[in-house]
């Protein structure tokens, strides 16, 4: 069975910096796409950024600059590299692969608040 192991998740004043990751293991199949997703209370779940096997990365505009991710492939792990948090960003942040189809990480949470 998929398994996403995700950490990284905490309190960080605005303006701070944090970096997520998250270990896929499980498939047979090679996890092309992985990424982060995000949920805040009463929002829509969004996409936040994802990378492709080959390194293309794309990424919401509300975070176009401050976040980076990237992935391993030989560890199958995805980070988010967070920078210039802003409370606006505080969710549940959810890790998300793609082998055959879309699996999920049980959610960490990010909390930007001072």
């Amino acid at each position: 069975q998929v398994q996403l192991v995700e950490s990284g998740g905490g309190l960080v004043q605005p303006g701070g910096s944090l970096t997520l990751s998250c270990a896929a293991s499980g498939s047979r199949f090679s996890f092309n796409t992985m990424g982060w997703y995000r949920q805040a209370p009463a929002n829509e779940r969004e996409l936040v950024a994802a990378i492709t096997r080959g390194g293309s990365t794309n990424y919401a505009d509300s975070v176009k600059g401050r976040f980076t991710i990237s992935r391993d492939n030989a560890k199958n792990t995805v980070y988010l590299q967070m920078n210039s948090l802003k409370p606006e960003d505080t969710a549940v942040y959810y890790c998300d692969a793609y082998p055959n189809r879309a699996y999920w990480g049980q959610g960490t949470q990010v909390t930007v608040s001072s």
